[in-house]
């Protein structure tokens, strides 16, 4: 997964490094250096994934942004 960018002509090296950037974000390449940052075990994989499902879940319904009333 190379990401190459050829300067354009007229282009600043600002201009470059945005547009790399642009492409960095764009790939997932930020995101999946962090994630493989440090290790981390099948179980808390599955607990992150579950956990993130309820959340998805949850807004989805509206349930997440309501607060239960204490009686």
């Amino acid at each position: 997964m190379a990401i190459r960018v050829k300067s354009r002509s007229g282009e600043t090296v600002e201009q470059m490094m945005r547009r790399f950037k642009k492409l960095c974000e764009k790939e997932g390449l930020i995101k999946d250096i962090r994630r493989k940052e440090f290790y981390e075990k099948p179980s808390e994989r599955r607990r992150r994934a579950a956990r993130k499902s309820l959340n998805r879940r949850l807004a989805t319904t509206g349930e997440f942004f309501t607060r239960k009333e204490e009686k």
